[in-house]
């Protein structure tokens, strides 16, 4: 059962949801906003009303009985699904005043239904499921605009994370006990995803993980030691991507004289930050850094404990878990670096309050993080009204955990699965090791 929310959070987060859309496009011209043809992001203008064509089909159209604002252009337009990926940038789009005003007249529609104090069981999870929909595509807007290197954003949330900045690092191994642990959201969350359900005993033996995730500095020791041209440190798949890629480094770092590296934020170049987390790096490569230092990356149910499991008085991990590294208390500034406030990544030893039990850091916020294992349904998994959202990709995808400083926090929970191909370096994802 989803937790009913009240109207009011509903109508706050739609708005919120949207003005983040509005701050990632506004300052771009009519050419940034279709942007070129690549296949790892979207034409802008495209994907904002996208966005708006999601409520409007699955909440308005398919629940309510609404006819489409813009009659049946909207799914020639919008539709994601039947709309191949390459198609979109030459669709007949409407110019930009007329796609924001479809998106607030979508939005309108949305605000005006919602009636009474309580919003119902219904609503509450349908409407926080296009919200959530629209964050991870506010997300995606960020690394189109890293990918294309367009100015930094300027977001309202945007705030001096200095001392974040300077945090250093944060050394060493969490031991974590074995025993038995439920993977997955429980019945009693008060959302989740799909592909969360549901939560199932898993048996864990012991293991060690990484206090933080990997960093520049100690990403660069594999990069300075020829750690991509090793091909002891691939497998066949990681070795034909490499090859494919023709990849030396990760994507946005620059050479900058023997030992010296640069890295590309936005439309910004400065010297890489030796204690921040490595970012924008794929499976593949994780998987040879671990490889060249003798590490491992955790499975999925590894990571989940050492994000939110407890120990027992036993010794052996505890029955219950948190709904968050620190506990049940949702995610702020000081726990965690989300929603955009730092325009990047902060240095691994900050943030010191959101530490689980173990003494993981971070293991919400800040990057992404890669698993080990393949994105799979859990036994018992059923498709929610987007059928589309999990299914298509099992099998084909890996499972990143955690969040990034992109990533808003009232869609974050320590059971969030998030799933990529392998090959991707464009999303904000890291990765912390274990010990083999």
């Amino acid at each position: 059962m989803t937790q009913r929310v009240s109207t009011a959070h509903l109508i706050a987060n739609l708005q919120d949801s949207r003005n983040r859309t509005l701050e990632l496009v506004h300052d771009l011209d009519d050419q940034q906003i279709m942007g070129p043809k690549i296949r790892t992001v979207n034409p802008l203008k495209w994907e904002i009303a996208h966005t708006a064509h999601f409520y409007e089909f699955f909440i308005l159209r398919q629940l309510y009985g609404y006819d489409s604002v813009i009659g049946e252009r909207a799914d020639q337009l919008y539709d994601s699904i039947n709309i191949h990926h390459d198609v979109r940038w030459d669709l007949p789009l409407p110019n930009r005043e007329d796609t924001l005003a479809y998106m607030q007249a979508v939005l309108d529609r949305l605000v005006e239904r919602l009636d009474g104090d309580m919003a119902s069981e219904q609503d509450s999870f349908i409407y926080q499921f296009g919200i959530f929909h629209e964050d991870m595509h506010t997300e995606a807007f960020l690394w189109a605009r890293q990918n294309l290197a367009y100015a930094t954003p300027g977001l309202a949330i945007a705030a001096d994370v200095s001392t974040e900045r300077s945090a250093g690092r944060h050394p060493g191994l969490a031991s974590v006990p074995g025993g038995r642990f439920r993977l997955g959201a429980e019945k009693t969350a008060p959302f989740m995803f799909d592909n969360e359900k549901w939560a199932h005993e898993v048996l864990i033996a012991p293991f060690e993980i990484s206090k933080a995730a990997v960093t520049n500095a100690e990403f660069q020791a594999f990069v300075d030691d020829g750690g991509y041209g090793n091909e002891s440190f691939w497998d066949q798949d990681g070795a034909a991507w490499r090859r494919e890629a023709e990849a030396q480094h990760p994507v946005y770092w620059q050479p900058d004289g023997p030992g010296n590296w640069l890295v590309r934020r936005f439309d910004r170049t400065f010297p890489l930050p030796p204690h921040e987390a490595v970012i924008h790096v794929n499976w593949h490569e994780a998987k040879a850094y671990c490889n060249w230092a003798g590490m491992r990356l955790p499975s999925e149910a590894e990571w989940e404990v050492a994000a939110l499991g407890e120990t027992g008085a036993d010794g052996q991990l505890a029955a219950g878990k948190r709904r968050y590294p620190w506990g049940d208390a949702a995610p702020d500034a000081n726990h965690a670096n989300l929603n955009g406030r730092g325009l990047g990544p902060v240095d691994v030893g900050a943030l010191p309050a959101g530490d689980s039990a173990f003494g993981c850091r971070q293991m919400l916020g800040n990057v992404w993080e890669w698993t080990a294992d393949t994105f799979q349904p859990f036994d018992g998994f059923s498709a929610d009204a987007y059928k589309e959202y999990s299914a298509m990709l099992f099998g084909d995808t890996k499972v990143m955990r955690g969040g990034a400083w992109t990533t808003r926090g009232r869609m974050i929970h320590g059971t969030y699965r998030n799933f990529f191909g392998p090959e991707r370096r464009d999303v904000f994802v890291g990765f912390r090791t274990c010990k083999k």
